[in-house]
């Protein structure tokens, strides 16, 4: 990985610090199930993350989650965030080097992803989806490290 500020210090900056792979625990709480043991599941895999440049915007990440979904965020300059072409939502940049990402998906959920690192090598995310009335349905924690190679000896 090339040497590049850290904390980052703008989005520009973020997008690129997010590229890599990654081995990803997710733990993910279902707030509304009803029985006592199906409100929480753990998984943990490979997350692909790829910044690549795009016209006319900040930036785009292709994602590729553990389970092998694959989905595209494209960060537009003016803050407006689009999910695989067509979910609409908004991205902000804290002055903590974190970003933040909005989306709303068509059932009325509103689903909120805030990103931070640690380290350069230790990103945190943490999640929360509320449906229309406002309640909270579901919420993730995830820890991801960034798998580097090891030095030619």
């Amino acid at each position: 990985m090339s040497e590049q500020a850290f904390p980052p210090e703008d989005p520009a900056s973020f997008l690129k610090l997010c590229d890599g792979e990654w081995m990803s625990l997710r733990s993910c709480f279902e707030l509304a199930a009803g029985g006592d043991d199906d409100w929480h599941s753990s998984e943990r895999g490979e997350l692909t993350v790829r910044c690549v440049a795009e016209q006319g915007a900040l930036g785009q990440l292709q994602v590729q989650a553990p389970g092998g979904t694959c989905s595209t965020l494209t960060f537009a300059a003016d803050g407006k965030l689009i999910l695989d072409g067509d979910a609409p939502g908004n991205w902000r940049f804290w002055p903590d080097g974190s970003m933040e990402l909005n989306l709303s998906r068509a059932d009325g959920v509103c689903v909120q992803e805030r990103i931070w690192f640690t380290r350069v090598n230790l990103r945190l995310r943490s999640t929360t989806a509320v449906d229309a009335q406002g309640t909270p349905v579901q919420g993730s924690f995830c820890t991801d490290i960034r798998r580097v190679s090891k030095p030619a000896a």
